[in-house]
């Protein structure tokens, strides 16, 4: 299990503790995960939900829930920066992922994992060290800052999305505990090594959020170190075909909470 470190925060918005969360053991005996009061406040929501068959549908219903619920859908009435803020929904933060993980948006998603799963970014245009308060760390700040300005109550509509997909994923394949997830890496050696069982197979530390497919054919487009990893399915933030958009389709992302994984290199 991973320690935050000393000075660190531990706190959370989930009932199981932030160092239970990002550690190895959580992906081999994983238990739900749930974000504190969101269902609750949004029961009328998933009570909706329980009727539609058909999973495009639910993701339909799903985003218009979002734009009424936080007046999205409102943005033409207004001008200047409250336009601008309603407007960027959490589809923009998901799209500027999908582009570069290191822009504003993904210091955003960062941050989110970070208030809600209490688990620390690593790495934001370059590794970060925030007991050091260094340049990358000032970065990420910025970034953070810059992005959570620009859309309304982000970190709600992203709870929103996080309980949605944990919904779909028991919903559509309710005997899936773990997911069999893969990673391309040009840079595998920046990744801290905790252990190692075998020559190709060690306990890594992962970004707060990180980038996975489910097709090991497509991960070589991304690195010429393809790890398979086995993934708790509550640590899933989103995945490409969670809504009837073209959303990470490309490349049949999933989006993970992230912390130590054990990771097999692929030989190609």
């Amino acid at each position: 299990m991973i320690s935050q470190g000393p000075g660190q925060p531990t706190i959370n918005h989930c009932e199981i503790p932030p160092w239970i969360i990002a550690s190895d053991e959580f992906n081999l005996a994983p238990v739900p995960l749930s974000i504190a009061g969101v269902r609750e406040s949004n029961v009328h929501l998933f009570r909706r939900l329980e009727g539609i068959p058909d999973p495009m549908e639910r993701g339909q219903v799903f985003h218009d829930y979002v734009s009424v619920k936080f007046a999205l859908h409102q943005w033409e009435n207004y001008h200047g920066k409250a336009r601008s803020s309603l407007r960027n929904s959490y589809i923009r933060f998901l799209r500027g992922w999908g582009v570069d993980s290191n822009g504003i948006e993904g210091a955003v998603l960062k941050s989110w994992v970070q208030s809600r799963f209490g688990i620390l970014p690593t790495y934001h245009r370059g590794v970060l060290r925030p007991l050091d308060g260094g340049e990358e760390d000032h970065r990420f700040a910025l970034d953070r800052m810059r992005g959570s300005a620009k859309t309304n109550c982000i970190f709600s509509q992203l709870d929103l999305l996080y309980e949605f997909c944990q919904y779909e994923l028991a919903r559509r394949w309710p005997e899936r505990e773990v997911l069999t997830l893969y990673r391309g890496t040009f840079d595998p050696e920046e990744h801290p090594v905790f252990e190692t069982r075998a020559r190709r197979e060690s306990c890594v530390r992962l970004n707060n959020l990180i980038s996975f497919t489910d097709d090991r054919e497509r991960a070589w487009e991304f690195g010429s170190t393809v790890w398979q990893a086995t993934v708790a399915a509550a640590k899933v933030v989103f995945f490409s075909q969670l809504l009837p958009s073209q959303l990470l389709k490309g490349e049949d992302e999933y989006l993970v909470v992230g912390g130590n994984y054990w990771v097999r290199e692929l030989l190609y």
